[in-house]
């Protein structure tokens, strides 16, 4: 079988780029021949068997989509795969992953938060409308035969908001690879890199893992850090964001800044996981963050947003919690809870995750792939 992967770009920090990564090793052995189309071919650990790289000239977001939408569409044509299975909202694909959820859903989350002039200028953004409008027409199109959604939160959002039929939405978690992200990692780890984030030995650590702060409840999380009233509570944040000043800024407002580190994007976060007690993650928006499942596959338990797919898998009080945003008393009552149960949750938190390795998410994908071809 002879199968495309499209994906624009390659970040080490984001999730669905280590999605593909990790899955190409596996259907490379389970026979499937791989070709990944994308702007770049550096970075993707070399597991497809080749890399078209299309990369046309843009100048600006709208643009850059748009280019390589429809020289990604050139090029899976010229090909001749068996199927294409795209990572971006790009019409005419046999398979869409929705692992960045639904666009339209998103911005109606934004758009309640929002102040009257930032709803209007969501509203008159031309990347917002193009990125809507390709999402609208890909579920449309006749040659859109699976849909693969990372979470039921999506797939349900899919089935209201398109009419796309039952049997294309296929939920397929995400992976993890249980021996890279496993708990005898704490040994080894966790007291240096507790060391080198200044924490004393009776200090509770919470990390948060995440690009985007606002959409993963970051602002939410300092707040309820400051309302535990704990100088022993500690938040290590690892992610990017252009306005991580801004949470600097919100963090010492909140009194709570020699309680936070910023350590900035990581590509190893293992080391933090190590170091924890909790993972946090009060995400307003999320399909599936995979750094909850990595926490969890270190035996750390596991706070997360309602709106997000981790919340489906989670055991209530058994491997974590599922908290409110909007609440941050709420979310404070959680990481008071936390700090007293934590500790005897981990074997309970890897087992959770045990569920969810690569190789059972790539058993999935090869099945669904066997049943269009």
């Amino acid at each position: 079988m002879r199968l495309a992967l499209v994906r624009q770009r390659y970040n080490p920090f984001g999730g669905a780029e280590r999605i593909v990564e990790r899955a190409l090793p596996a259907l490379a052995r389970a026979g499937i021949e791989v070709t990944l189309i994308a702007r770049q071919a550096g970075g993707w650990g070399g597991g497809a068997q080749r890399v078209l790289t299309v990369d046309p000239f843009y100048v600006g977001s709208l643009w850059r989509d748009a280019s390589f939408a429809r020289a990604a569409r050139r090029a899976w044509r010229e090909g001749g795969f068996d199927l294409v299975q795209s990572h971006e909202r790009i019409p005419g694909c046999t398979v869409y992953r929705a692992g960045d959820g639904v666009h339209r859903h998103w911005l109606a989350i934004r758009r309640a938060a929002a102040r009257p002039a930032e709803r209007l200028a969501l509203a008159l953004d031309p990347y917002h409308r193009y990125v809507c409008a390709a999402e609208r027409a890909m579920f449309a199109d006749s040659r859109l035969r699976a849909v693969i959604c990372n979470s039921h939160m999506v797939r349900d959002e899919i089935r209201a908001g398109f009419g796309v039929p039952p049997e294309r939405l296929h939920v397929i978690y995400n992976g993890v690879d249980l021996e890279h992200f496993h708990p005898r990692e704490r040994a080894r780890l966790r007291e240096p890199t507790r060391a080198q984030l200044g924490l004393r030995a009776g200090d509770v650590l919470f990390v948060f893992v995440g690009s985007g702060f606002w959409r993963k409840g970051l602002d939410a999380a300092l707040a309820a850090l400051a309302r535990t009233g704990r100088d022993e509570f500690a938040l290590a944040v690892a992610g990017r964001d252009r306005q991580a000043a801004r949470f600097a800024r919100l963090a010492n407002e909140l009194g709570v800044a020699a309680r936070v580190r910023f350590l900035g994007p990581r590509e190893d976060v293992r080391p933090l996981y190590a170091a924890a007690d909790c993972f946090i993650l009060p995400t307003r928006y999320d399909p599936f963050p995979n750094a909850a499942l990595e926490a969890l596959a270190m035996g750390v338990p596991a706070i997360v947003g309602a709106r997000s797919g981790a919340a489906e898998i989670l055991a209530p009080a058994r491997t974590g919690w599922i908290c409110d945003p909007a609440d941050p008393q709420g979310l404070a009552d959680l990481m008071q809870e936390a700090a007293h149960a934590a500790r005897g949750m981990q074997a309970a938190a890897r087992a959770q995750a045990e569920n969810f390795g690569i190789e059972r998410m790539t058993a999935k994908l090869v099945s669904l792939y066997e049943a269009l071809a």
